[in-house]
């Protein structure tokens, strides 16, 4: 391993070979399946990494164990300290209960309950979960504390080089698994770690290979760094894509990313919805949001990889399922589909009545209704939710609410209202 200042860390092809035997018994090789929807979809040639059929279902299990291996052993017996939105907190329980040693594991406490279940069953005795604040940032913050005031080792989540060379074994078994050359390799951002060493491998051995990454738009903050030159805090970030959603990259995997990584996009967390549900609806795959963002960013390449071998690597699919009604939900609102107002109705008899008569479409349905002001029905406005069919519909039900002088605020394209009232 080189190791100076960050900006000379570099992970090499040997690094990740070193970590791969490391890992050959703990972890699963997974499969690499073509995809026949999404092929067709995109008239492309296109296979899914498939790690969320990972022994903890998602990738971290490998950056976590070869991180903890290569500490000392001295070190490694006083116990570790991890911070984790969950799916590193996985790696490093099931790795804590395999060397039979202590870890001490703080999550954020909006941390979906299966994620947390998941820990406590991987590390049995061997962990404590520690729950706190509502990001990741704020349990790292608790979880460094911790590390120095009991001189337990900090096993990060991304900004190591152990970790990264871990990361890494994903892009080895993708090149030793495909037949013809990979022509696009997308990978989801969090913290960086994954693309750093995916693309510290590939590009190595795959120049010609385009590795691209994704990340949510309410959490963008490798491409934010690449754009600013420098690594950089995000003010805010959207929580949703709870895998991903970190406030600052590591800035090793910055330095490995702008130069190994060939472009940075976004894509909106409506969409993560959209491919989840389709990814369930159509392939049977349970996959957490931050796991669909390479697939959800396809539709933004859908000319340039007509024809091409395509690789996603489909990163996690620790989902729990109270939250498949937010996730549809979200992808109602990002297709058009789900529109919320804040209506007026004239304070006379029969004008709700009127109003689904003569302005709902046919095949349009209201989802929600409720007056705002409970104690003031006559003459508060109502929440309505109306569901369309098709997201033409959405211009003529406007049209008609027009026509017939009612008052309405359009709540999708007021976020503070939205966030508020939804």
């Amino acid at each position: 391993m080189e190791a100076t200042k960050e900006s000379e860390v570099k992970v090499t092809v040997e690094d990740v070979i070193f970590a791969n035997h490391l890992l050959k018994d703990i972890v699963q090789h997974t499969p690499l399946q073509h995809n026949a929807v999404l092929s067709n979809r995109y008239d492309c040639r296109l296979f899914l990494k498939r790690e969320d059929l990972q022994v903890v279902r998602s990738f971290k299990i490998r950056g976590a164990y070869n991180a903890i291996r290569h500490l000392p052993e001295a070190k490694r017996n006083n116990g570790v300290v991890c911070a984790s939105a969950g799916n590193h907190a996985q790696g490093v329980a099931y790795s804590c209960q395999v060397l039979k040693i202590h870890g001490k594991i703080f999550m954020p406490n909006t941390t979906p309950n299966q994620k947390v279940t998941q820990v406590k069953r991987f590390g049995g005795d061997q962990v404590e979960v520690i729950l706190t604040g509502d990001t990741f940032d704020d349990a790292l913050a608790e979880a460094l504390r911790m590390s120095e005031e009991r001189e337990m080792p900090f096993i990060h989540p991304f900004e190591d080089p152990m970790t990264i060379a871990g990361q890494g074994t994903i892009g080895l078994e993708i090149l030793n698994d495909v037949t013809e050359p990979v022509d696009y390799l997308f990978v989801g951002i969090g913290g960086g770690g994954l693309a750093a060493g995916v693309a510290s491998y590939v590009k190595s051995l795959s120049p010609c290979t385009k590795v691209i990454g994704v990340e949510p738009a309410g959490a963008p903050g490798m491409k934010a760094s690449v754009d600013s030159g420098q690594v950089v805090d995000l003010e805010r970030i959207e929580k949703f894509v709870d895998g991903a959603a970190v406030r600052r990259v590591g800035s090793i995997n910055y330095e490995i990313c702008k130069e190994m990584v060939d472009t940075f996009v976004t894509v909106a967390e409506g969409k993560v919805c959209t491919t989840i549900l389709e990814l369930y609806n159509e392939n049977a795959i349970v996959a957490e949001p931050a796991g669909a963002l390479s697939i959800a960013a396809l539709d933004l390449f859908k000319e340039e990889i007509r024809g091409k071998n395509v690789v996603c690597i489909l990163s996690g699919g620790n989902n729990d399922i109270n939250r498949m009604q937010e996730i549809q939900e979200r992808s109602l609102i990002y297709e058009g589909l789900k529109h919320y107002f804040t209506v007026n109705f004239p304070q006379r008899a029969g004008a709700l009545r009127e109003f689904v008569a003569e302005v709902l479409g046919p095949d349009d349905d209201i989802t929600r209704f409720e007056y705002i002001k409970r104690n003031s029905k006559e003459k508060g406005p109502a929440l309505v939710g109306i569901e369309l069919k098709r997201k033409e519909d959405y211009e003529p039900l406007i049209r008609r609410m027009e026509e017939k002088g009612i008052q309405y605020m359009e709540l999708n394209k007021n976020p503070t209202l939205f966030n508020l009232l939804i």
